[in-house]
């Protein structure tokens, strides 16, 4: 292998396509990014244009190539991260997508998760997969598509389509066509993979309508996922690695021990804990999902899944216009003393773990004449540390004790953020120099593939600690904070009386 190469790391995330190029060391080179539209067709939907995923994709990738070469280094190879869940189904023979892709957030099959629940499934599922019946997962939205689009079924039964999570569809474009394959963490998001046997399940591919006909390979997390097309990028590269985004993030985390824990602040917010070779079923509506899988060995992990965090700033500048970028909310915060008992419920698409109410909507709490847009702000800063403290006592009641937190993604610049979540958690908060987690995992992913690293510790050794955030709230305060949460949140589930 040629001295010095780079990794290309190619992360496509719920709002926008990324392509950044790491050194061996962790540091990222050199970053490209586009955001995409957002759509919603009716209320709790929630599409993106696949094309729109794919020429975004393309472009960063060919920015990221280009730089690698102005810099005279090779790129060694290619490892993909992406939106979980995000369902994109498309014609074998044309590569075209049959319908827009179905999001992770969307709502839209919740009448029959709710019908299958009726039924008793659950359990089995739960059994199975280590999911909750949710519209949140893949499976219902393939069969959403094949029974709404015109002839969608009979092409299926087929063998004239293919499904795929992004991670799936991208690779298919990448090469040219070549390769229909995934990993066992995003597999692991369908409803129709068995986590216990690694393989698509007959029984669940029955109840869920989905055959088999459209469902890829899964392979382990690095692995010989195939070569770009020279035509499309110019030369053509090996594809390394590949984990959906959470788990990759724990990967850049170096969560590789039992009990290790991170906490990903994106368009939602994902809490994952290293189990190891168990899985743990959780009492409380938590998820069990695979961790990472190398050598065909699984390593597990508990997961609470929380729909909005970043999304929530996202929200207030883009749909309110009361800010102007998500980097002036921490000085905002700063300069607010308290929220004047403002509770802002992030509930646009339900709720998740540990509610998993997809009929509940968001909803502001607490507002008077003297609440403005600072009020506001902060109330929506605080809903995410408030959601991830409902996921912790979820694992609390499940026997799992985290006594630090490793935190990545956007939101985590805000020293405010992580100084209040550390507040309400009672834990310490660790902030690393590398925040792009995401994206570094998949490149790490990749890199012990194709050789650049040899071992977990040559990963270990690249963490380094940029803030630890220590828990100084006065008591009382914090369960008074905690108290009104908890009664607003109450309020905006389904089931409220």
């Amino acid at each position: 292998m040629s001295l010095n190469p780079l990794i290309l790391s190619i992360d496509q995330g719920t709002t926008s396509s990324r392509a950044i190029l790491f050194e061996k060391n962790g540091q990222s080179r050199f970053t490209a990014q586009l955001e995409f539209r957002q759509i919603f067709p009716q209320s709790g939907w929630v599409e993106h244009d696949p094309e729109e995923i794919w020429s975004t994709t393309l472009s960063v990738t060919r920015e990221a190539i280009a730089a690698s070469k102005n810099m005279g280094r090779p790129i060694a190879s290619i490892g993909i991260t992406n939106q979980r869940e995000t369902t994109v189904v498309w014609e074998r023979g044309s590569g075209k997508p049959i319908y827009n892709a179905i999001v992770w957030q969307d709502r839209r099959t919740a009448a029959q998760c709710n019908q299958l629940k009726q039924e008793g499934h659950e359990q089995t599922v739960k059994d199975k997969t280590g999911l909750l019946l949710d519209p949140y997962f893949s499976g219902t939205k393939i069969a959403w598509i094949l029974d709404n689009v015109a002839g969608a079924r009979d092409k299926a039964n087929q063998g004239d389509l293919a499904f795929g999570t992004v991670d799936s569809f991208l690779l298919w474009r990448l090469t040219h066509g070549t390769q229909h394959t995934t990993d066992a963490t995003n597999a692991a998001r369908t409803l129709l993979f068995n986590i216990h046997t690694n393989r698509w399940d007959e029984e669940l591919l029955s109840l869920l309508n989905v055959p088999s006909s459209v469902l890829p390979e899964v392979k382990d997390c690095s692995a010989q996922f195939g070569q770009t097309s020279k035509a499309l990028l110019g030369e053509s590269l090996p594809i390394c690695g590949m984990a959906g985004d959470q788990q990759a993030a724990a990967f850049g985390q170096a969560c590789f021990q039992t009990g290790m824990t991170k906490s990903t602040y994106g368009t939602g917010c994902f809490v994952l804990i290293n189990t190891g070779e168990t899985p743990i079923a959780s009492n409380n509506r938590l998820l069990t999902t695979v961790g990472y899988r190398l050598n065909g060995e699984t390593s597990y992990a508990t997961e609470g899944s929380i729909f909005v965090a970043g999304a929530a700033i996202q929200w207030l500048r883009d749909g309110l216009g009361l800010i102007k970028s998500a980097e002036e909310t921490e000085a905002i915060a700063q300069t607010t003393e308290h929220n004047q008992g403002v509770y802002m419920i992030p509930a646009f698409t339900g709720l998740g773990a540990p509610h998993w109410d997809a009929d509940a909507r968001g909803a502001l709490f607490g507002l008077t004449r003297g609440t403005g847009i600072k009020e506001i702000v902060r109330a929506t800063l605080e809903s995410v540390c408030y959601q991830t403290n409902d996921l912790f006592c979820a694992m609390t009641d499940d026997g799992i004790h985290p006594t630090h937190l490793r935190v990545d993604g956007g939101m985590v610049r805000n020293d405010w953020l992580c100084q209040f979540l550390t507040d309400i958690l009672e834990i310490t908060v660790q902030r690393p120099m590398q925040t792009e987690t995401t994206a570094l995992g998949a490149a790490y992913l990749a890199g012990l593939q194709c050789g650049v690293y040899d071992s977990f510790e040559d990963l270990e050794d690249n963490w380094v600690e940029e803030a630890t955030f220590s828990p100084s709230m006065d008591q009382d305060l914090r369960l008074e904070l905690i108290h009104g949460w908890d009664k607003a949140i109450r309020r905006v589930r389904s089931d409220y009386q």
